[in-house]
């Protein structure tokens, strides 16, 4: 049910210059993070799907940066999220799904425990030409047992299958692997479906043992 609320609202298109008024009858939120490593897309899948303008904190890039931050394979970036990311998805009537892009620095990794405070579940997008920066964003979930999906941005140039990439993350095999193109509304959507089809999955398992 939630997944076809999902489809409904992201299609519908936004109005008032954007900006899509957060319904009266809304009653409940659920804080999902976006984790990953620098420059693995985290802004773009935020800004693709979020039903408003999304609030970001990019900044330009500087020489300060330089020797500090790890660019190898993003060497184009020009900008980068020193803070967060926020956008907002209406799931139903009542419920509305907040996002949290996280910065992917490691000099910015400090935010994360903050952010992951009150969080339902989490992404991880995952750039496979640098897949060891998604490493420390796994390690962090697990510690706080916080349930997550994991979405591979094909960016050009990317490899490893999905059953690849599993054995790469070392991650459970009940931990749902999806393809991605944090460019598109359409696929952003299907990693939000998947999160939640897999919290919805998991929280009938634990009701089931009680």
């Amino acid at each position: 049910m939630l997944d076809s609320a999902i489809s409904e609202r992201v299609d519908t298109p936004t109005r008032l210059g954007g900006r899509t008024p957060l319904r009266s009858t809304a009653k409940d939120g659920a804080k999902i993070v976006i984790v990953g490593g620098f420059g693995a897309g985290k802004t773009t899948l935020v800004r693709s799907v979020s039903e408003i303008r999304p609030l970001s904190t990019e900044e330009t890039m500087t020489e300060a940066g330089r020797g500090v931050d790890d660019t190898a394979g993003v060497a184009t970036k020009l900008r980068t999220t020193v803070a967060f990311d926020f956008g907002r998805v209406s799931l139903t009537d009542d419920l509305v799904l907040y996002l949290f892009g996280a910065p992917g620095q490691r000099r910015f990794w400090f935010l994360w425990d903050r952010l992951f405070a009150g969080t339902l579940g989490a992404v991880v997008l995952v750039d496979t030409r640098r897949i060891e920066d998604s490493w420390y964003a796994i390690d962090r979930l697990e510690h706080y047992g916080m349930p997550f999906v994991v979405a591979r941005n094909n960016f050009p140039g990317s490899a490893h299958g999905l059953d690849e990439l599993r054995e790469a993350l070392a991650v459970h095999e009940a931990v749902p692997i999806v393809d991605c193109d944090a460019r598109e509304r359409d696929s952003a959507k299907h990693v939000l479906i998947t999160l939640v089809h897999h919290l919805y999955t998991m929280s009938r398992a634990r009701n089931a043992r009680r």
